[in-house]
C-alpha cells in the first residue's frame, strides 16, 4: 500500500506545473521537430517499386538457383544446397521459403499499406494514380507467388492492422479472378487521378501512358496464364487489355535502373550481385540446352549474352566458341563429359559480365514477351485488334522475336543486335504457326532475371520440350518441379489455414490450378 501511495505523490508533483498549461502547449510538446509528421505515399510508393525489383537473397536462392536450373537456362556442378537446387532437383530450405519470406515482409508489406491508406475512404482517397500504381507492382509480385507456390494468402492477407494474424488460403482460381479484376480497373483508372508520380516513379519518370501499357501488358500475361482452365475468362481480359493498350514497342519496357550505392541491400541489381565472384559468387553457367539452341539458329542474341572466360577475361566471344554446360552434372560426371580436368569458366560459357553491373536495370516485363503473348491470341482466333495491331500471328511472333534481340542496349549500349541481324534471322526461322516454335521463343525471351515467367510458361504449354535430369537423391525422382513447397514458418504457425487452402499434398509435383497440360 505505501508503494501504491508514493507512487500517486510522485504522479501528482511530477503533473503539477503543467496543470496550468494552455492544451496549445500541451499539443505542441508532442510534436518532434525533427520528423515528418505527414505522409507522402508517392514516397513509399518509391521503396515498394525498388524493392518489388528484389535483392540477392531471393534473385540467387530463388530465380537464379532455382528456376533458371528447373527451365535449364543456367546450370552448375554444385550438389546441393542453395547453389544446386534448380539444377539437380534438389531440396533446399531457402530456396523453396525465400519468395515467400522476403515479398511478403517487403515489398508487399510497403504496397499493401499504399493501397491501404489511398483507397476510397480512407485520409489520401485523392491519390489515384498512386493507388493503382501500387495495385499494378502487388499484382505482379502476387502472380509470380501464386504461380510458384499455388494456392495462398490472398483475401486476409496484409490484415494485421485488422487483427487478422493468420489469415486464410485462398484458391489459385479465387486469386486470379480477383487480380484480372483488380489490374483491368488499375489499367482503366491510371491517369484520371491529379496525383503527380514524376518526383516518385523510378520505373516510368511519371509517364502514366507507360504505367498504363505496362498494367494492360500485366494483365495480358495474367489472362494468357489461366487459357487452358478457363478459356472463355482468359479471352474477355485478353482482349481488353489488348484494346486498352498494351506495350508498342521496346520504348515501353518497364524496367528498374539500379544503383551501386549507397545500400548494397536496397538498389543494387541482385542478379548481377548474386552472379559476382567478389560478392556471392554463385558458380551457374549457361545451360547446354540454351547454348545448344541458340547456336543452331545462328541466334545473334548469343554474342550478347555469352562469353568464355575468367570473370575478369581474357573472353571467347565468338558465338562459334561458347559452350553450354549440361543440366544435372557433378564434377566426376563433367570431366567424364569433357574428357578433360575440371575448368570451369575456360571450359563452359557463362553470362557476360557486362550484363551483369550492380546498377544494370531489372526487368518487369518486355515488349518482347507482350508480341509474343499477341502471336498466341492470334493463333487462338481472338480479337486481336487494338491499338498499334499488327493483325497476324506471324506480324507479332517476328515483332517479339525482334524486340528481344534488339533490347539489350539498357545494360550495355554496345552489346545490341542490329536490325539487319533480326531481318536474317526471321528470313532464316520464319514462324511455322506451331506454339513449340512460339514459345520456345518466349523461353529465350525471358532470359536474365525473368526466369519466373519462363518457368511459369514452361509449365502452362509444355515448351520448350526439356529432358529432365536424374541426378542421385534429387528430390522429385528426376522430373522437374511443379511448384514449390510452402514456407516452413507458414507450416509450423498457419497449418491449419494452410491446409484448408487446398493444394495439398505439400510437395514439390503437385500441380497448381493453371497447370493442365
Amino acid at each position: 500500500m505505501n508503494r501504491i501511495y508514493k507512487y500517486i505523490m510522485l504522479t501528482a508533483v511530477l503533473l503539477g506545473p503543467l496543470t496550468g498549461c494552455d492544451n496549445d502547449e500541451l499539443v505542441e510538446l508532442n510534436i518532434n521537430p525533427t520528423q515528418a509528421n505527414e505522409l507522402d505515399w508517392r514516397f513509399l510508393l518509391t521503396t515498394g517499386m525498388v524493392q518489388s525489383a528484389e535483392n540477392r537473397y531471393i534473385n540467387g536462392r530463388v530465380n537464379l538457383n532455382l528456376a533458371s536450373g528447373l527451365i535449364q537456362q543456367m546450370a552448375t556442378h554444385q550438389v546441393g544446397g542453395e547453389r544446386g537446387a534448380g539444377d539437380k532437383y534438389y531440396y533446399h530450405l531457402d530456396s523453396f521459403n525465400g519468395f515467400h519470406w522476403y515479398v511478403s515482409r517487403d515489398s508487399h508489406k510497403t504496397l499493401g499499406e499504399v493501397i491501404r491508406r489511398t483507397s476510397p475512404g480512407m485520409p489520401d482517397e485523392g491519390m489515384i494514380n498512386t493507388h493503382h500504381v501500387a495495385q499494378v507492382l502487388f499484382a505482379y509480385n502476387m502472380q509470380i507467388m501464386t504461380d510458384l507456390y499455388g494456392n495462398v494468402a490472398y483475401s486476409e492477407y496484409q490484415k494485421g492492422l485488422d487483427g487478422i494474424f493468420y489469415p486464410k488460403y485462398d484458391s489459385q482460381q479465387s486469386i486470379y479472378m480477383d487480380m484480372l479484376a483488380k489490374v483491368q480497373a488499375a489499367a482503366n483508372a491510371i491517369g484520371t487521378g491529379t496525383d503527380d508520380l514524376t518526383d516518385a516513379d523510378v520505373i516510368f519518370e511519371g509517364d502514366l501512358t507507360k504505367w498504363k501499357r505496362f498494367a494492360n501488358s500485366l494483365l495480358l500475361r495474367m489472362a494468357m496464364r489461366i487459357s487452358n482452365v478457363d478459356a472463355a475468362t482468359a479471352q474477355q481480359y485478353a482482349e481488353a487489355a489488348i484494346a486498352g493498350g498494351v506495350m508498342q514497342s521496346n520504348d515501353d519496357l518497364a524496367f528498374l535502373t539500379h544503383d551501386d550505392g549507397p545500400s548494397i541491400w536496397f538498389n543494387q541489381n541482385g542478379i548481377s550481385r548474386a552472379m559476382n565472384p567478389s560478392d556471392w559468387g554463385a558458380l551457374n553457367m549457361l545451360s547446354k540446352t540454351l547454348v545448344d539452341w541458340l547456336q543452331a539458329n545462328n541466334d545473334p542474341r548469343l554474342e550478347v549474352w555469352a562469353v568464355r572466360g575468367l570473370w575478369d577475361g581474357p573472353w571467347l566471344t565468338d558465338p562459334a566458341d561458347q559452350i553450354g554446360m549440361p543440366n544435372g552434372m557433378d564434377i566426376e560426371m563433367l570431366e567424364d563429359y569433357t574428357g578433360q580436368p575440371f575448368d570451369r569458366e575456360n571450359q563452359f560459357s557463362r553470362i557476360n559480365p557486362e550484363l551483369l553491373d550492380n546498377a544494370d536495370p531489372w526487368i518487369f516485363q518486355t515488349y518482347a514477351e507482350v508480341e509474343l503473348l499477341r502471336a498466341e491470341v492470334a493463333l487462338k482466333g481472338w480479337n486481336n485488334s487494338g491499338p498499334g495491331s499488327l493483325g497476324s500471328a506471324e506480324a507479332h511472333y517476328n515483332a517479339g522475336v525482334g524486340a528481344s534481340m534488339l533490347q539489350w542496349g539498357i545494360f550495355n549500349p554496345t552489346k545490341v543486335v542490329t536490325q539487319a541481324e533480326v531481318d536474317a534471322y526471321l528470313a532464316a526461322n520464319p514462324f511455322d504457326g506451331s506454339e513449340e516454335m512460339l514459345h520456345t521463343q518466349y523461353w529465350a525471351a525471358n532470359f536474365l532475371g525473368q526466369w519466373y515467367e519462363a518457368y511459369s510458361n514452361w509449365r502452362r504449354t509444355g515448351y520448350p520440350v526439356l529432358t529432365p535430369v536424374n541426378y542421385p537423391g534429387n528430390y522429385s525422382s528426376g522430373q522437374i518441379f511443379r511448384r514449390l513447397e510452402y514456407d516452413i514458418n507458414e507450416v509450423a504457425t498457419n497449418s491449419e489455414n494452410l491446409q484448408s487452402g487446398g493444394t495439398m499434398p505439400d510437395d514439390v509435383m503437385t500441380r497448381v490450378w493453371w497447370d493442365v497440360n
